[in-house]
Parts: structure tokens; sequence; C-alpha cells
């Protein structure tokens, strides 16, 4: 993925109204990010607010990703909810309008396949739904597999199949059958089912 973006001569930040301490740990819960992360702790939020998305009432800032080209114009804004995976293919798309010269590296051919069997669930390191998922999948001593849907390769076009045209994270695939976002409910109702066929 850091290939893709560099092809297209671009410079991934993330920005937070976070103090450095909190993005550090933040970055280390993660198990680290490839990208710079900034700090628009003080003024507070004075980036945030240049940009239009630093909101008053509450004091943080909407979930938004801004395209610069190379003369610092705004080329293209997606401004979404906490819990929605922006679409890197949209982006990729505005990238190759803004700069259609492009350099990209070559597609892998013949995808890895998913895993399949037991308990799979799909997610990415930003969702606040994942975390939860997690900590109960651990909670309820359920051994299971983890696909980081930015990493792995058709694993984000595969959650959007499931998620008929969205992606929707977590996404659960246990032995076949598919559990879109994390439904405590229906992930008992269907691991009791299959405690019953063991």
């Amino acid at each position: 993925m850091k290939a893709r973006f560099a092809g297209f001569n671009t410079q991934v930040l993330g920005i937070s109204i976070d103090h450095i301490p909190v993005l550090k740990a933040w970055a280390e819960s993660l198990g680290g990010i490839n990208y710079p992360l900034l700090s628009d702790f003080w003024p507070h939020g004075e980036i945030a607010r240049r940009y239009g998305v630093f909101r008053d009432y509450d004091g943080v800032t909407e979930r938004a990703i801004f395209i610069l080209d190379t003369e610092g114009i705004i080329r293209y804004i997606d401004i979404h909810d906490f819990d929605e995976q922006p679409d890197t293919e949209v982006l990729f798309a505005e990238l190759l309008k803004i700069n259609p010269d492009a350099v990209l590296p070559e597609e892998p051919t013949g995808l890895p396949e998913l895993p399949q069997g037991g308990i799979i669930m799909y997610c990415d390191q930003w969702c606040p739904d994942c975390k939860l998922a997690r900590a109960w999948l651990k909670r309820s001593r359920l051994e299971y597999r983890e696909v980081d849907i930015t990493t792995f390769p058709g694993a984000s076009a595969q959650v959007r199949k499931w998620g008929n045209g969205t992606i929707i994270t977590p996404t659960f695939d246990i032995d076949g059958t598919i559990i879109v976002d994390f439904d405590v409910s229906r992930l008992q109702e269907v691991l009791q089912d299959r405690l019953k066929k063991q």
C-alpha cells in the first residue's frame, strides 16, 4: 500500500488534536504506523479549524481525508463517520485524476486466498468496534484469526461484498457464516450452533 501511494508522488500524514505522548501511545497500540503523525494540540485544533473539521461543541475533529496537490490546493475531501473505513481504492482513483502520469508499482498477480475455517475477524487498525470485539473474544476465551483489511490483498474487496457495497468492520466469518458488524447476540447464536455441531 505504501508503495502505491509513493507511486503517486504522495506523502500520507496523520493529524490529530492529541498531544505527542498520546499519539505515540496510540501508534504503539496499533503495532506502529508507517507514516508521520502530526499533533494539532496547541493552539488546540488550529489546523482542523483551518480545514473546517473542528467541532467546537465537543472539542474534537471530524474524521476526514484531504488530498492536496503539489501546489497545496485541496483537490479531494472525504468526511465520514468515525466507525467507517475509508475506501482506499476511491483515494487511488482521486490521486490518478490529479496525477495521471503516476508511475505505479505492478499489481501482484494471483492474490493469496483468504483464510477459511474457525473464527476469522476482518478488521482494521482504526476501528473502535474491532477493539471491543478483540476484548470480547479474549474474555470469551475464543481462538480466532484476525485479517487486517488494509494490508491483506483482496480482504477489503471481500468485506465490501459481504457489506453490500460498504466496508464494515469488524466482519466475522465463522465456518462460512458471515456476521457483518460487532453484533454480540448474533455472534453468540452462531457460536452456540457451532458448539452443537462439534
